[in-house]
């Protein structure tokens, strides 16, 4: 559960410029939307990925797009943890820049704890997640619910305003294609069913309520959010210094936890064609990625989020449907 999780929260997520791009004003029923579309394709995923007792994404996107796409999504897939892992780096820069750091000591520190968490292989990614997302989870709720209290803030407020209801597609589908890859990395660790439905359930609701906490909070300093590379420091910004402080670090802590995921996707796929120690392919990969951080974090969100949302919708497609073809198939 908190695998998925952290592979979803990220850096364009914990700093609300991802939800800002696909929500906003009138997204109540699509944050609704999501929650149910993302736990289906989630049990989806990881009752293929059980099933084949997956140790890579593969023969999960093969079962999910067909034969034919497969070579397209692989590509697909691969470009999208690796940009999307370029954008954890930056987002890790533009976080060191808070504390009036070099933007090029947040990258090197990041990359530097990356390849230390992997001389322990994929364990190493399990067992931070638990630890990690506990406490991210708690301290993104207790901000938001403090800025709701303080700014006397109405929940259900635009409730009644739902004319963006279609933007649970693309953001759905936006974070499904990591999980494909990620989830079909560690088919061969899932137990049982009962244990697929758990996971299913409890990330997608976990999600689905924190998001819409977020959303109401984003809603009301939308004047001020052109302002702030991060949104989050928008909704700090009359708070104390120890709380921007404690946010800081957990946002960094989010965009770690996906970075981390996506370099798992990416060295499980490669590790075949390489026969280097898992750590020091994942130097590698890295080392490749420190140049393309200089586009910027905000620019990166808002030009490859929306398009990967629009690409993923046939994966998402054939997820929501999945009990009725698998049921055909058989």
């Amino acid at each position: 559960m908190f695998l998925i999780i952290g592979t979803t929260i990220g850096a364009g997520y914990a700093s609300g410029r991802e939800l800002w791009e696909f929500f906003g004003h009138g997204s109540g029923l699509a944050i609704v939307m999501f929650i149910v579309f993302f736990s289906m394709s989630c049990y989806a995923i990881m009752m293929i990925s059980h099933h084949y007792q997956a140790t890579e994404y593969r023969p999960v996107l093969k079962e999910i797009v067909g034969k034919r796409l497969l070579p397209i999504y692989d590509v697909m897939v691969f470009l999208y943890l690796y940009t999307t892992t370029v954008v954890m780096l930056s987002g890790s820069g533009a976080t060191g820049q808070a504390f009036n750091l070099p933007y090029w000591w947040g990258i090197a520190f990041i990359v530097i704890m990356l390849v230390v968490l992997f001389m322990r292989d994929i364990s190493g990614v399990l067992s931070i997640n638990q630890f990690i997302l506990p406490i991210l989870i708690i301290g993104l709720l207790y901000v938001l619910l403090t800025f709701t209290v303080d700014q006397k803030l109405n929940i259900f407020s635009h409730w009644r305003e739902q004319y963006n209801w279609t933007a649970a597609f693309p953001f759905t589908a936006l974070n499904i294609l990591p999980l494909v890859a990620v989830l079909g990395a560690i088919g061969n660790k899932i137990v049982s069913k009962r244990e697929i439905l758990v996971a299913s359930l409890g990330s997608g609701l976990i999600l689905g309520v924190l998001t819409y906490i977020y959303n109401n909070s984003l809603i009301q300093i939308a004047d001020e959010i052109l302002l702030y590379e991060i949104p989050l420091f928008a909704i700090l910004k009359s708070y104390p210094f120890q709380m921007v402080l404690f946010m800081t670090i957990l946002l960094w802590f989010a965009i770690f936890t996906t970075a981390a995921s996506g370099v798992l996707g990416i060295t499980t796929r490669l590790l075949s064609y390489f026969k280097l120690p898992f750590w020091l392919l994942v130097f590698l990969i890295l080392a490749t990625m420190i140049p393309l951080t200089t586009l910027g974090f905000s620019t990166l969100i808002s030009v490859l989020y929306p398009l990967y949302g629009l690409l993923n919708l046939y994966v998402l497609t054939r997820l929501l449907l999945f009990p009725i073809w698998n049921k055909m198939e058989k």
